[in-house]
Parts: C-alpha cells; structure tokens; sequence
C-alpha cells in the first residue's frame, strides 16, 4: 500500500481545466517547496471560475514524533520521507485462493500511515486486512473511536478463508487517540503485532535471487521499475504524476495513489502477481482492457478515498504465469496511465 517519494506534477492535456490550475498551484510543493507553513488561501481563476483553493501541505517529522503513537498502537513503525508507516502482516491466516496458498505479503498486509500537516492536524490513511467473521466488530470499533471507512472491498477471487480489506480515514489534531482508537479495532481481530521488524528481515548477505527465486533483472527490465524485495515477494511500484489532495489537504506523493505489482514465486520463474493500478476515470477502460489482453484476471474495480481530486479508482487484478512473460505484457497497461516509477528506483 504506501510508499512515499516525491514526483513531478505532470497531468494530462485531457484533465478538466480545474484539474490543471490546481496542478499548476501545486506544483512547487511538490518539487521541494514544502516546509514554510502555507495556510489555506482561496484564488479566482477569472471571472465566474470556481475558485481554486490552495491545499494545507504536509510537514516532514522525525520517527521521534511519532513515539507516542507507536505506543498507543503497540507496533513499531519507521519513517517513510513524510509518512509515519506501520505494517501489519495477517501471517496468522491461511488463505488459498485458486488453489495457491498466499503469502501474507502478497496480500494480506495491514498497512496504516500519519501524516502531520502545516495546520498542526494530522491524517491517518491506510488499509486493513480483516476475515469476515471479524468484519463488522472491526468496523464497530472503528466507528466508536472517529475512525471512518472509505472502502470495503477485496483483493483475491476465491479465497478460503474469506478476506476483506478496509480503507481507513482519520483526521485529527490528536493522533494518539486515533492510534489507540486503531489499536482498539485491531484488538477485534486476530491481527499479530510484532516486537520488531528485524525479527521478519531476510538475513544480510543472502542473494536476491536465492530468497526470491526469479529473475528480478528481467522483470525489472519489463516493467522498467527497480523493484524491492519483502519477506520473499518481489515488488514493483509505481506512483502517480499529479499532485494528488483529499480534501483541503495536499497527500503525500504516493499516499493512496500508487500503481503495484507483487510477485510470489511458484517456482520454475513461475509467480502468482497481484496488485493494482491507480487510475483516472479516462484511464479506466485502456486498464481493463489491457490487463484482460495481457492475461491478467479481473478482481475490483472500485475507490479507496471519498474526496480524493483528481479522483482516482482502482483496478485490482490476478495473473499466475511465467514471471518475466507476464511482465512484459502488463507493461503496456502501465504505459497507458499517467504513472512514473517510484523515484529513485527506476529508468
């Protein structure tokens, strides 16, 4: 779910005419200009445009900020540029889906970030990855402690046991209490929290292709994206070009906007993949489409915010093949939308 680098503003010349001046507003925010406070102003376009507000910006923290968070939630967290970020693997399920046991990494990864703004608010996002027996206590808690839900959905076809994942939105100028709030609606579940990463890590030294058993150098070549690897499946993430709000608040680059590919290995350089594309509406059907022509099966389309702009829908798809085969033939869904790789890992 969420990784944080910066990117260029670079919207299309199809986007509505609001769309580019708030780009427009935003670009030097996003191209360094974050850290002076900038209060929300209103600006007319000319006249009868709609005005054109100027979203609150996010500010960086240290991971010493957020002390008080982590223990509220009772997890360890890190620092992801503005992002304070804690994953939460389900390695306690089971799941099967087509016949292939899933790799809590793969899919089954509660993912929940803070975010500290300009105004001194800050603004949890993330997603939850729950059973459905454990579905309505979690979101009964959830509503309890002011924490919304901005999508119920799923990300596998024909799982046992039944897995949903739920999108999380909270925005407070008290971020412990909405930690301990989360930690109550986890507290529902059977989610493990974990003492410490290091006690998942892939030893130091260990050669890539030994624990994840594929030829990353081609897939990398395919998708043109240097992907990463976690707790042995392989990653390839992309983020979107325009400068992304929710709100009256400016995200992050790559908060809730970015394009994935996840590679479990099967063996043979055979892996099931499993992700999503970012999208906006116009991009939609070249998605569809083109991950059905390059082999992929079709899971959700659906958001994963309610006031995002531009507004941005999901794709999410399954694929089980020759790894670098299906590469190469997802790439060119890629290229249909106004993404680029994740800064600083690839061409």
């Amino acid at each position: 779910m969420t990784d944080d680098r910066q990117q260029h503003a670079d919207p299309r010349p199809t986007a509505s005419r609001r769309r580019v001046l708030a780009t427009a507003a935003l670009a030097p925010v996003l191209t360094g200009a974050i850290g002076a406070v900038s209060p929300a102003r209103a600006a007319t376009a000319g006249p009868g445009a709609e005005p054109v507000h100027t979203p609150v910006p996010p500010v960086m923290t240290e991971l010493a900020d957020w002390a008080d968070v982590g223990a509220a939630l009772g997890a360890p967290g890190g620092m992801k540029r503005f992002m304070y970020h804690t994953p939460l693997l389900r390695r306690d399920l089971h799941v099967v889906s087509r016949g292939i046991m899933i790799a809590p990494a793969l899919a089954l990864g509660t993912h929940v970030s803070f975010v500290r703004y300009a105004d001194g608010s800050s603004l949890l996002m993330g997603d939850a990855v729950v059973t459905e027996r454990e579905l309505q206590p979690f979101s009964d808690a959830l509503y309890e402690h002011g924490i919304g839900q901005t999508a119920i959905h799923k990300h596998l076809l024909a799982q046992r046991p039944d897995v949903w994942w739920c999108h999380l939105h909270a925005h407070s100028t008290d971020p412990v209490a909405v930690a301990r709030g989360l930690r109550a609606a986890l507290d529902r579940t059977a989610t493990p929290f974990p003492k410490a990463h290091a006690a998942f890590a892939v030893p130091p030294g260990v050669p890539l292709a030994v624990r994840i058993d594929l030829d990353t150098a081609a897939i990398d070549a395919a998708l043109g994206v240097k992907g990463t690897a976690d707790s042995g499946v392989y990653q390839s993430t992309f983020v979107r070009r325009e400068a992304i709000t929710d709100g009256h608040l400016l995200l992050p680059p790559g908060l809730g906007s970015t394009t994935s590919f996840n590679f479990q290995p099967l063996g043979r350089g055979r892996a099931a993949v499993n992700g999503d594309f970012a999208v906006i509406a116009d991009e939609v059907q070249d998605v569809l489409t083109g991950l059905r022509r390059g082999g992929a099966d079709l899971v959700e389309l659906h958001h994963h915010n309610l006031a995002d702009q531009p507004r941005l829908f999901f794709v999410h798809y399954w694929a089980v093949g020759d790894a670098v085969t299906l590469a190469r033939r997802l790439r060119p869904v890629v290229d249909a939308t106004n993404v680029a790789p994740m800064k600083g890992t690839g061409a």
